[in-house]
């Protein structure tokens, strides 16, 4: 079984490694499919942008 492509750039927003991560429409289905089982799914805040693509902010929650 393949590795999500996402869960690698996923993990990478998440530690600070990138600043945001872009989605275009037609990846979406493959993006979510890692997203909607990630336990701080909604510390990943979505801007959409043009055409359908969405960035992605990684937001820490404050204790």
């Amino acid at each position: 079984m393949h590795e999500n492509p996402f869960q690698e750039q996923i993990n990478a927003l998440k530690e600070g490694s990138i600043s945001e991560l872009v989605i275009e429409p037609q990846d979406f289905t493959t993006f979510r499919e890692v997203w909607k089982n990630l336990p701080d799914r909604m510390s990943f805040v979505g801007e959409a942008g043009l055409n359908g693509r969405i960035i992605y902010h990684y937001m820490k929650e404050e204790n």
